[in-house]
């Protein structure tokens, strides 16, 4: 990643949806759906070219890549419903599709600019965020029947909303002029708290502590595990040569997807690309689970954790984003 704790606001601005620019276009074939480092993987595709689902938007310069890490895709607790945001008539939606049969999506809001979301673990409701104006706002909606909306922040950049587990808390993470921060809403007590520097928040289910991405001194991300009650902080995934966003914890706390630089090689000519990642809970184990020259973003787990829905250009040949799922089997 590079200067994007400066340029993070902007991008929250901006639109979601980005096609490929041309140099990097030119060197995919996205109609590809699968290569040969993901053999072992039984991949397949949930929605389709109609359902318009966002694209988060990926730069390369110099070598290097950054992306929006927010996360636009979600499973219901029930395991039964796939939530994305789609771009349709010049907005941004979240929409449900039920993933035990098929059929056409059902929009879920009815707002301008959402740019991420996320399910409350009762699955009552969703949390996510609006680009209005100069600014992000927090809202909660029901996750079926009406489309009206509980205002949670707002006059600031905030994004990446997700509940506790008990649900006392809304952790989100807000972009000010040092750099970006995790907070916390309390809707009951309508109170807000500040914990540490940090971005894309994973409350750990059962105690204190949250999963995060903040970056070190060289731009690229790191995985921490943050202990908000003591304050403890401990830096749980770095490398040198990879930057890591995105932090999902396994529905039995074993693992974390995360999203991660790579570097594919044509011939001397490097290719910096992101892909899909697992690593245990404790930092061990580093696994790249994907290896597809279109991006994939925005992991997420299906609730027995035997599945990851993910978002790919991959199978197209116009680069379309859609929704993809793969088997995991820890190794």
């Amino acid at each position: 990643m590079f200067d994007i704790a400066k340029r993070l606001h902007a991008w929250l601005l901006a639109p979601l949806l980005a096609a490929p620019a041309g140099a990097a276009a030119q060197q995919v074939d996205y109609s590809v759906v699968q290569v040969n480092e993901e053999s072992g993987l039984d991949l397949t595709c949930v929605t389709t070219d109609n359902d318009y689902v966002c694209m988060p938007q990926v730069k390369r310069r110099g070598g290097q890549v950054d992306w929006y890490s927010n996360r636009i895709i979600d499973v219901s607790p029930d395991g039964r419903s796939l939530a994305y945001i789609s771009a349709r008539g010049g907005t941004t939606n979240i929409f449900v599709k039920d993933i035990t049969r098929q059929g056409s999506s059902v929009q879920r809001t009815n707002r301008s600019a959402v740019v991420d979301f996320a399910y409350s673990p009762d699955g009552q409701y969703i949390c996510f965020s609006e680009k209005s104006g100069a600014y992000n706002q927090i809202y909660r909606t029901a996750a079926q029947g009406s489309y009206v909306c509980r205002q949670i922040t707002n006059s600031n950049a905030d994004f990446s909303p997700a509940y506790s587990s008990d649900m006392t808390m809304i952790f989100f993470a807000r972009q000010e002029n040092n750099g970006v921060s995790i907070w916390s809403y309390n809707p009951d007590e309508n109170f807000l708290a500040n914990y540490s520097k940090g971005m894309n928040p994973c409350p750990v289910p059962g105690g204190k502590t949250l999963l995060c991405a903040r970056l070190n001194a060289e731009g690229r991300g790191e995985i921490w595990r943050i202990d908000y009650e003591t304050g403890v902080e401990e830096c749980i995934l770095a490398s040198p040569r990879h930057s890591f966003t995105t932090p999902t914890l396994s529905p039995d706390g074993q693992w974390i997807l995360v999203v991660g630089s790579s570097v594919l090689m044509n011939g001397t000519q490097q290719y910096a690309n992101t892909d899909i990642y697992a690593v245990r809970a404790d930092g061990t184990r580093l696994t790249q689970l994907t290896y597809h020259a279109a991006d994939d973003l925005s992991p997420v787990w299906s609730r027995d954790g035997s599945q990851v829905y993910f978002i790919s250009q991959r199978g197209s040949a116009t680069a379309a984003a859609n929704v993809w799922r793969m088997t995991f089997t820890p190794r």
